[in-house]
């Protein structure tokens, strides 16, 4: 038996794991006035091993969940009673394929339930499963999706599985941990790729124009990646064929992301579906230009000529150049870097994370009270 939280806000996401999902989760719980809205996290799949377990814990918010094994429907009712029992003002799931289990959760209650659209929309829904993505797409009424093209996507759909109302909230950054270091460009020997190691990532695109950069330039080149996934061993080998092995590094997994990006030239960004992409906001916050491709909010956050270049989506010649532009001009990618740490600074920072959050929350009908009551205490039910 265990005593959780009643009342405030209840949040609900798929895991906890290192990503930037889960990152987004932890700098809005690290901002709320905890008095004020008494944050509780419930985690679908529950691992006490991961990353961001722990950093939510030491904020000294109570995490509750069940194993990954347990059946959806066992994990949809025991999340119902939670709701139930602590009578939470607004649910709101921070995944996608959570969506649907804040809606059942809070129905029949007062709580606000708000849903979330984290990446491309179309994409979302069929990874889900026709029904699931269905559910997830329709339910809660009223998501969070942090791309505005997510949301245009989602707006636009022709079928009835879209939500009524839609809220754009951007990523945000905890602007203290992504200097700007004023060091000798010299001093940065290499460009900087980082993600997950999955298909959607496009690191077969990178590694094939780290091939066309190779052989169009005389000086010396390297590439580090860092990020790891089921691709790994399979990008290794590609790299053997393409014949770029010795000037690209695969790093695996790294924690210390900042340091990591402060020590590159800058970065490069390959994918083909993003939402609103942490890295590259990260990057620029570091004061790294940018090379992307044009995915989800790229366009929005890199402006094209001033803190990096965007490449249409399958010109890998574009790519190409605009790689070796850099390469090549120092002098372009130091000002583009400053610039990009300028636009960070202006519109990046966790502070608009939060209030545009609760705003959303007051948009889709949460009452707001100024009281805050002493911290009520139930019993979380066995399931």
């Amino acid at each position: 038996m265990s005593n959780v939280t009643r009342g405030g806000f209840l949040y609900v996401v798929g895991q906890l794991r290192l990503g930037g999902l889960e990152r987004q989760l932890y700098y809005l719980l690290a901002n709320l006035d905890y008095k004020r809205y008494r944050p509780t996290v419930f985690v679908w799949n529950l691992d006490p091993s991961d990353r961001y377990y722990h950093a939510i814990k030491a904020l000294k918010i109570e995490i509750y969940g069940f194993p990954r094994e347990w059946s959806s429907l066992s994990k949809l009712r025991g999340f119902r009673d939670l709701a139930r029992n602590t009578v939470p003002e607004v649910i709101h799931s921070y995944s996608f394929f959570t969506n649907f289990a804040a809606y059942y959760a809070a129905w029949g209650t007062r709580a606000v339930p708000i849903g979330s659209i984290r990446g491309d929309f179309a994409r979302a829904k069929a990874e889900s499963g026709f029904m699931r993505g269905a559910l997830n797409a329709r339910w809660p009424h009223c998501q969070i999706s942090n791309s505005q093209r997510s949301a245009d996507a989602a707006e636009y759909a022709t079928n009835l599985f879209t939500p009524r109302k839609l809220f754009v909230v951007r990523n945000g950054l905890d602007m203290s941990q992504f200097r700007c270091v004023d060091d000798t460009p010299g001093q940065r020997h290499y460009v900087a790729a980082v993600g997950s190691l999955f298909p959607v990532k496009r690191w077969d695109r990178l590694l094939r124009a780290i091939q066309g950069v190779k052989k169009g330039m005389t000086g010396e080149i390297h590439f580090r990646i860092a990020g790891d996934g089921p691709l790994r061993l399979v990008l290794e080998k590609q790299a053997e064929a393409l014949g770029i092995s010795e000037v690209v590094e695969f790093l695996g997994a790294i924690h210390d992301v900042p340091a990591f990006l402060r020590e590159a030239k800058f970065l490069v960004h390959t994918s083909e579906s993003e939402g609103c992409p942490n890295v590259v906001m990260e990057a620029m916050a570091c004061g790294r230009a940018i090379v992307a491709m044009d995915a989800g909010d790229i366009p929005y956050l890199v402006e094209d000529g001033e803190t990096g270049f965007v490449v249409q989506q399958g010109d890998e010649g574009a790519l190409v150049e605009r790689i070796s532009q850099l390469l090549r001009d120092e002098k372009q990618w130091i000002r583009m870097g400053l610039a990009a740490r300028a636009k960070a600074e202006r519109e990046f920072g966790v502070e608009r994370l939060v209030s545009e959050t609760l705003d959303a929350y007051r948009a889709a009908g949460w009452k707001e009270s100024r009281a805050v009551g002493a911290r009520g205490m139930c019993t979380l039910p066995t399931s």
